[in-house]
């Protein structure tokens, strides 16, 4: 494998963690020993992280055959956004501003609302073979997915990409903050709202350092300008026990926090 530095702080979407090597994959295989990850946009990774690995550009492709979409898990949203809309392709409307690689977004059942990847697969191609949809446990921005994601395949519904519904949910991410952040920092627990919870437990603008959970989103763990990955975490630890005070409910993460 090849190796290349990339400095956490500028390459996640939270802007923390280390300038590091990480491995880069360009075959399938076993890599047991690394952790695997997309582009950092929901990630949180501290100073002593164990060895990292990404997907090389042999895993950034999309290919239509036979009514399927069959896309390399290195590839981004934007561009699988892209080839939708230039290929009059419907359903996939909902990765407009939700960014990340395919394999990232698979691996945690990205979406918005009820709208989410696994709606759309088909099957999916890891390390240990293919295994269809109805053969992965997944749930609610929750996967149990046994292997290191390589592809993708999706269902293709030829009705047409609707440019109102693009529309659409890009404005419902318009009152997402700026601030760099991993996005959503709690998954919603059955018929509730994480921000809901935590901004009646006190928690929106609540700020530890350079580290706060944001005043137009509660939900949102935002970096003010040189947060780090201990102030995010005593952030988290508080909001857990705030809202399980108030509320009797535990909340659980949606950031993928790497240690």
């Amino acid at each position: 494998m090849a190796v290349k530095t990339i400095d956490f702080k500028r390459y996640s979407s939270i802007h923390i963690g280390p300038k590091i090597e990480v491995e880069v994959i360009d075959i399938i295989g076993n890599y047991n020993d690394y952790r695997i990850i997309g582009k950092a946009n929901n990630l949180l990774i501290s100073n002593n992280p164990p060895p990292i690995a990404i997907l090389g550009e042999n895993f950034d492709y999309i290919i239509e055959k036979e009514n399927k979409l069959i896309v390399g898990a290195a590839t981004s949203s934007g561009k699988l956004l892209t080839y939708c809309k230039k290929h009059n392709i419907a359903d996939f409307e909902f990765l407009a501003k939700l960014p990340g690689t395919i394999g990232g977004l698979t691996k945690m059942n990205a979406g918005l609302k009820q709208w989410e990847i696994f709606n759309l697969i088909d099957g999916i191609t890891t390390n240990k073979g293919t295994l269809t949809k109805d053969k992965v446990p997944h749930s609610y921005r929750s996967t149990k997915i046994d292997g290191i994601i390589f592809e993708v395949v999706f269902n293709i519904n030829k009705t047409g990409y609707c440019k109102e519904n693009q529309k659409k949910f890009t404005q419902m991410r318009d009152n997402q903050p700026n601030n760099p952040s991993a996005g959503s920092c709690f998954k919603n627990p059955e018929k509730q709202s994480a921000g809901y919870l935590l901004e009646q437990s006190g928690l929106k603008g609540y700020r530890i350092g350079d580290m706060a959970f944001s005043d137009i989103h509660a939900n949102f763990l935002v970096n003010l300008g040189n947060g780090t990955y201990e102030e995010a975490i005593e952030l988290i630890n508080i909001a857990k026990i705030k809202v399980n005070e108030k509320f009797n409910i535990i909340l659980e993460i949606e950031i993928d926090i790497i240690n």
